[in-house]
């Protein structure tokens, strides 16, 4: 049995986002996968990262509960929208407050090498985008995707990490939306 988490990063939960990680979650528990939801906007944390890696912040328990459920996943769902071409502050405060050194991966000493300690896991990004997911590929160079992507899930092991672009939300109608929960739901089902 596969074991989900999906990680909601939309602070508002009159969001379609939060439609989108319930169609999710929904069709992976009818395909037989155990699944587990981390609502960011409903932990009790500072975003700050204060002291950088200099000097540890203690986690909250809501982060260390989250850290637990992320460690216990063997497949991370990441819903977010995209605001400025970057992750809403919430979510980008939730990994820098939790990915991190020892936790996520540990640097090696004297050198510019790193050990990757979330080895193992796959991960899927749903991004809701106000434009065409071609463009904010094509114009902006996916800046959220390739921090998210990139500089985090596979920096720390995960690998592989899928993408699916929603939009354009801003001018959806409820025709267009049915059918993009739909295309969740199969990837849900899937466990992809």
């Amino acid at each position: 049995m596969k074991k989900i988490v999906v990680i909601n990063g939309h602070p508002n939960k009159d969001s379609f986002n939060f439609g989108i990680a319930q169609a999710y979650k929904e069709a992976a528990e009818e395909s037989g996968a155990e699944v587990r939801e981390i609502v960011i906007a409903d932990l009790n944390f500072d975003p700050n990262l204060k002291f950088g890696y200099q000097k540890r912040t203690e986690l909250e328990p809501d982060l260390l509960q989250a850290w637990e459920t992320i460690k216990w996943a063997d497949h991370l769902v990441w819903v977010h929208p995209v605001w400025w071409g970057g992750l809403p502050s919430i979510t980008k405060g939730f990994i820098d407050r939790l990915f991190l050194p020892g936790f996520a991966f540990q640097y090696r000493e004297n050198s510019i090498f790193w050990d990757k300690l979330l080895k193992g896991k796959s991960a899927r990004i749903i991004t809701t985008l106000d434009q065409p997911g071609w463009i904010y590929r094509l114009l902006f160079g996916r800046p959220s995707v390739n921090q998210l992507k990139k500089s985090t899930l596979q920096f720390c092991g995960i690998n592989p990490v899928k993408v699916t672009y929603i939009g354009v939300i801003k001018t959806s109608d409820e025709k267009m939306r049915a059918k993009w929960l739909n295309k969740v739901r199969i990837l849900g089902h899937k466990n992809k």
